[in-house]
């Protein structure tokens, strides 16, 4: 299945480091690193200083990081892939990855 989007909710950061598009970005303004709190998904990338899009609330497509199954809880990597895990979990797998650099399909829980 072609994983799609159906994003709630998109805010404004600036970027405080360069962005890779489909990747968590935490409340810093930076690609969320494992153990810390996302803010939402980039869906473009950004350079440093500028003004992107972040999407905090709904389905969001995001890059895994390893294999991911449907339904995992999925948090945030070092790259700030979504990786199966619990703590700081920034929502749920909606579709699976095999491997890391897949595309998938996120319910971001805001």
């Amino acid at each position: 299945m072609t994983p799609t989007k159906k994003i709630v909710l998109v805010t404004t950061a600036q970027a405080g480091a360069p962005i890779v598009a489909n990747r968590f970005i935490g409340f810093d303004g930076k690609q969320a690193k494992a153990a810390a709190p996302v803010l939402g998904v980039s869906p473009r990338d950004a350079e440093a200083g500028d003004t992107m899009a972040v999407e905090c609330i709904g389905i969001a497509l995001v890059e895994a990081g390893s294999a991911v199954a449907a339904g995992a809880k999925v948090a945030a990597d070092a790259n700030g892939c979504a990786v199966a895990g619990e703590t700081q979990a920034a929502g749920y797998a909606v579709t699976a990855a095999a491997a890391a650099g897949e595309i998938i399909a996120v319910l971001l829980k805001g």
